[in-house]
């Protein structure tokens, strides 16, 4: 058997040799390319995550911010419901009561050097309406004994006309409650006293609707057999509630507004008085015409920490306060003494309120048409209507001529303080997205008699 030549095997050897592995130079050019590669993917990933998270802040606020404010508007344009049962009057006596905290221009209530927004960077709003009149079907004034004379059957928020003294009650009394829809056959004497609650506070309207005053149950409600007798918190001789005791008034419908020298209710503005002409719409005797109307306020406050309203929702105090860090935007509904409160939006860092008042108008004169707009008022002691020959005149403190509402909610993504995240906002320079937004609500139960 003959041997094959070499020439044989020469293909073979070619394949092998055609085969042959990678060298390590062309392995370290293409794992340096790979990482290369690798790096810039990795590079883009995050940038895209960054901007992915920053995105989702931003919608998130943005819807935060959407449902604060109709819920906000659903509120308002509530205000000022189911006063008036008997009869309808066009004037309505209050809808709103608003406590702006007011900052000096040239200061600010941020802290720059904790990023804290304090308790004065917020106002609160009150918005007052009537309980549901089917389960708390609103009674008419009287005296101890229950008579319905529109003059000789009275009672008086005040101690016969005298001068209220803080803390101090009085008696007043109701009829039981009349037949209305609800309650056809009307309700008996301790099922009216049962409607009542210690805490409550009632709104007191005479039956032309052009006089009214507020007070606080201090008692539980009993009967003498012929009326139902309400132990209330007494009021000033003009109808007005005690100022330095908010417990006689929390929602502030009578306590501000009254005639007063003084400015106490808001001390930062010690130049500013109150209306210098006594109040004909308060009064302290409500008689067997007249109305008691339990209500059913929702209040929108800002817990922010130490500093922060205590009522009607009892915000956190601490000095280690999480409202601190994280301010929340609160709703609070108070019936039958019991308040339910709901975080409306967190991270709050601004609630402002300004009010429209009826028949208090600028003119513009730099345009060849004269136009008129409403101011809005972001201070209620300098409330002021204009007078026909175009003078003001101070209301300081009346909501009753409250017509429309300019409410503004400043929210914030939560602070990122990772030293890698480099962002800051140009509104205060802090480590978040921040947004903002308006919108103004006409309650729809406000006075149709302004014409």
């Amino acid at each position: 058997m003959n041997p094959l030549p070499n020439s044989a095997f020469a293909p073979a050897r070619s394949r092998v040799a055609a085969q042959r592995g990678t060298t390590l130079i062309e392995l370290m050019i293409a794992i340096a390319i790979l990482g290369i590669v690798a790096g810039a993917a990795f590079s883009l990933f995050n940038q895209q995550a960054k901007s992915s998270s920053t995105l989702q802040g931003q919608v998130g606020l943005s819807l935060a911010l959407r449902n604060a404010t109709s819920q906000l508007q659903l509120d308002l344009a509530n205000a000022g419901d189911g006063y008036f049962q008997g009869v309808n009057i066009p004037s309505w006596p209050v809808g709103v009561t608003i406590t702006n905290n007011w900052v000096a221009p040239g200061s600010t209530c941020y802290n720059s050097t904790t990023g804290e927004y304090g308790p004065n960077c917020f106002d609160q709003l009150n918005i007052i309406s009537a309980a549901n009149s089917t389960t708390y079907p609103p009674t008419n004034a009287t005296d101890a004994t229950g008579g319905t004379s529109a003059t000789a059957n009275c009672s008086y928020t005040s101690p016969t006309g005298g001068t209220g003294v803080p803390g101090s009650t009085t008696t007043v009394y109701a009829q039981a409650a009349p037949p209305n829809l609800a309650h056809p056959g009307g309700l008996t004497l301790a099922q009216t006293a049962a409607e009542f609650s210690i805490g409550d506070q009632l709104l007191f309207i005479n039956l032309s609707g052009n006089q009214i005053t507020s007070a606080v149950l201090a008692a539980a409600p009993t009967t003498n057999g012929k009326a139902v007798v309400l132990t209330i918190y007494q009021t000033q001789a003009d109808g007005s509630n005690i100022i330095g005791s908010p417990a006689t008034d929390p929602l502030n419908i009578t306590t501000c507004d009254r005639t007063n020298t003084t400015n106490v209710c808001n001390p930062s503005n010690l130049n500013n008085v109150h209306n210098p002409f006594p109040h004909t719409r308060f009064g302290f005797q409500y008689c067997g015409s007249d109305w008691i109307i339990k209500l059913a306020p929702i209040t929108y406050q800002v817990c922010s920490g130490p500093g922060s309203p205590i009522a009607p929702f009892a915000c956190d105090q601490s000095s280690s306060s999480p409202d601190i860090q994280d301010p929340k935007l609160m709703r609070t509904q108070v019936v039958a003494g019991v308040s339910t409160s709901t975080i409306v939006m967190e991270q709050i860092i601004g609630f402002k309120l300004g009010a429209a008042i009826w028949n208090s108008v600028n003119n513009d004169y730099n345009s060849s048409t004269t136009l008129t707009y409403p101011d809005y008022y972001y201070d209620a002691s300098k409330y002021a209507i204009t007078n026909i020959d175009g003078t003001q005149q101070s209301v300081a403190f009346n909501y009753t001529l409250v017509r429309a509402i300019r409410a503004s909610i400043i929210g914030r993504t939560v602070p990122n303080n990772d030293s890698a995240y480099t962002y800051r906002n140009t509104f205060d320079g802090g480590p978040y997205q921040v947004q903002g937004t308006a919108t103004v609500v006409n309650p729809r139960n406000m006075s149709m008699n302004d014409n």
